[in-house]
């Protein structure tokens, strides 16, 4: 259920970069929305990701949900709960944590 501010979705304030954001990628809240209901749970770099892949569509649309408007969109999630930004991309492994470097030890 959208609220009626569009700052706020699924309990997740929206920065103002977040909404910006949406609107120059034409992605629309009720996306944003499925996504952060239904949407994986992938945390890296200090952030909740959500997404919405392809097993998420095949798996949801067994029960009578349609995802696929959604599949690959991104919404990460600051630790305080606010959304930071959206956008779209199919690949998921862009997503996975970042190895450390480690310094050289003389």
């Amino acid at each position: 259920m959208i609220t009626a501010s569009p700052q706020a979705l699924a309990n997740h304030p929206l920065v103002p970069h977040a909404w910006q954001r949406m609107q120059q990628r034409g992605i629309r809240p009720a996306l944003v929305e499925q996504v952060l209901r239904y949407g994986r749970a992938v945390y890296a770099r200090g952030l909740l990701f959500r997404v919405i892949g392809r097993r998420e569509v095949d798996f949801f649309a067994t029960r009578g949900i349609n995802l696929r408007a959604a599949e690959g969109v991104h919404v990460l999630v600051q630790p305080d709960g606010s959304v930071l930004t959206t956008y779209r991309n199919h690949d998921l492994r862009a997503i996975r944590p970042r190895k450390r470097k480690h310094s050289m030890h003389q």
